[in-house]
């Protein structure tokens, strides 16, 4: 198999990857890897010595992959699939990186100091991750107000792909507004989008571990 992928199925990132793969029908080796296993752990790290997941290892090319928006700008370049998760369009493309990022740095980085609180029993200040989460979803929610399907018009798109683990996690700890009507619309469009729907039930098995379990929608579980 020319590529292989390390990763952990209750990850946000390695969803977020997975989501694309899934979209793209790419031929891929999966690799899980137990972080709490030294012995994994050490695997991860002799493909990538950051030891962080997900990572994706191309054979073909001799190269190692890490980060999640690179991988999947990796794999829909060199192995596309039906339909491309970037633009070709430069100008688009850059708009779809711009809500990828935000996906990543105001959603998934708030959600992410939540749960490390709660897992590390630090009791501290963390309204503000809380405020954060809140101030991303008026910004997301005035995106989709154009009415578009997805976050950057009408095809489904990297940003898309970062979106859905993002606000799946990120809606156990901060719900949605009562004025964040398109995007309870567009969460809803995404959970039931047969690739993040199937990564999702991969999941489920994993979700016992996760810190916030208790808030998982029983329609998940």
């Amino acid at each position: 198999m020319s590529l292989i992928l390390y990763y952990h199925p209750l990850s946000s990132y390695c969803q977020k990857v997975l989501v694309a793969l899934y979209e793209l029908g790419t031929h891929f080796e999966k690799r899980l890897i137990n972080l709490g296993d030294s012995a994994e752990g050490e695997e991860l790290k002799a493909v990538w010595p950051m030891g962080k997941f997900p990572v994706l290892r191309d054979a073909y090319r001799n190269q190692t992959v890490p980060e999640s928006s690179i991988i999947i700008e990796h794999v829909d370049l060199l192995y596309p699939g039906p339909t491309r998760l970037l633009p070709t369009s430069a100008l688009d493309a850059l708009t779809v990186r711009q809500w990828d990022r935000v996906f990543d740095l105001h959603v998934q980085d708030a959600l992410q100091a939540i749960v490390a609180d709660r897992i590390f029993n630090k009791q501290g200040d963390i309204q503000a991750k809380y405020d954060a989460l809140a101030s991303a979803y008026g910004v997301i929610n005035a995106q989709l107000a154009s009415g578009s399907t997805w976050v950057y018009g009408e095809e489904f798109s990297l940003a898309d792909c970062a979106a859905a683990p993002a606000l799946f996690y990120a809606s156990t700890l901060q719900a949605f507004g009562p004025d964040d009507l398109h995007l309870q619309n567009y969460f809803d469009r995404l959970m039931t989008r047969p690739s993040v729907a199937r990564v999702l039930s991969e999941a489920k098995p994993y979700f016992q571990f996760y810190p916030f379990q208790e808030r998982i929608p029983q329609r998940f579980l």
